[in-house]
């Protein structure tokens, strides 16, 4: 039997991923179906609750730009042959250097804040990384697990400076004090009405940014070339002259820069303030969204857009079909994640052999058989 040959690319990015959320909606389906509600409006419930309105656009676009900056993380890291499972802490972190730069800066104004901020983000969530990839690097520590043992590290960290440290006089709950108004960083609905009372703000944009320059740092610079052969080939990698360690310190700590820019969009355009779990597990679904967008860039926009929509849609579902409660909601939304993401190759054996009983190879090997048939 002749070895299965990979897919075309478009088949591996759209096609594959496709089949894919139909299998996760279906299985949906029938969940929705056995506790005795109609599958087809919990569907439409879940799209209109997502889209159906400029307030629901708005909090899908917030819920993706999260996305965005999660799955890009994990994307990066996995084109070096890394796995970044320290999303999560990388970007809590992240946000005890944006609340200190928004503090002292609070009483200029938001468009000296945003920038400090911005940095603040990247280099604490880049720094909360960069240990984990010294430690692969220089002492063979393995990525995965350091970066599992820093997120509760991270958690913990958070928990003593929110209650020791950050909290001001006078609150009760594990929190610190609130940004000023004119640091606070403004929220599209102040320029486009039909957003208004939503939490999308310019994150958005600079999450758009940061999947143009992963593009153009993975697929259009030495470093990313580098980045490529390595997570390829090691080996080869070592004897071409480039240094594994170094690239493995510089892809972690880019990683968890990227991912630090959730605490970017949390803390400064929607908390306001330094609250305790603002990431919100994003680092994790960032993970489904790496591997159903194929670590593309274009395809990570597009699955954090659909993560975005089950996150809203799956919150707006609980409302307007009244037997859903959340439990169901989650399912539903862990029923996708498991599809695309964990079993995201389910498909992939099938669709090769599928692709091969079309290709020129197969057919000309299928009329050599069928000639030394006949003439026997």
């Amino acid at each position: 039997m002749s070895a299965l040959k990979p897919l075309p690319r478009w088949a591996d990015v759209a096609l594959l991923p496709l089949l894919n959320l139909s299998l996760a909606i279906l299985v949906s389906g029938l969940v929705v179906l056995m506790i005795g509600q109609n599958p087809f409006m919990a569907i439409w419930a879940v799209i209109t609750g997502a889209f159906g309105s400029g307030y629901n656009i708005g909090y899908t676009l917030y819920y993706a730009t999260n996305f965005v900056f999660t799955g890009l993380a994990v994307a990066l890291a996995a084109h070096g042959g890394l796995f970044n499972i320290g999303g999560n802490g990388q970007a809590y972190v992240a946000g005890l250097g944006v609340i200190l730069v928004a503090l002292a800066l609070q009483d200029t104004h938001w468009l000296i804040v945003a920038p400090a901020a911005l940095v603040a983000a990247a280099v604490f969530g880049g720094a909360w990384a960069f240990i984990p990839g010294y430690l692969q690097a220089k002492r063979g520590s393995h990525v995965v697990i350091t970066t599992i043992m820093f997120n509760f590290i991270a958690s913990a960290l958070m928990i003593y400076m929110l209650n020791r440290v950050l909290k001001p006089a006078g609150v009760s709950g594990p929190e610190s004090a609130m940004i000023a108004e004119s640091g606070r960083m403004p929220k599209l609905g102040s320029f486009f009405a039909p957003f208004n009372y939503t939490p999308v703000n310019i994150s958005i944009f600079i999450a758009i940014l940061a999947l143009v320059g992963v593009y153009i740092l993975i697929w259009h610079t030495k470093f990313g070339y580098a980045l490529r052969v390595m997570g390829q080939n090691p080996t080869a990698a070592r004897y071409a002259g480039i240094s594994n360690s170094r690239m493995i310190i510089i892809t972690m700590t880019l990683s968890g820069a990227l991912a630090g820019l959730v605490a970017f969009n949390e803390v400064l355009g929607v908390q306001n303030r330094l609250v305790l779990d603002f990431v919100a597990d994003a680092g994790f679904v960032g993970i489904a969204v790496a591997l159903m967008g194929r670590n593309h860039p274009i395809g990570i926009g597009l699955a954090a857009l659909l993560f975005g929509a089950l996150y809203q849609g799956g919150n707006e579902l609980q409302y307007v079909i009244s037997g859903l409660d959340r439990t169901v909601v989650v399912i539903i939304q862990a029923l996708v994640i498991l599809f695309t993401g964990a079993m995201e190759g389910l498909f992939r054996p099938g669709l090769q052999r599928s692709f091969m009983l079309f290709s020129p190879e197969q057919k000309a090997e299928a009329v050599a058989v069928s000639t030394v048939k006949t003439e026997n």
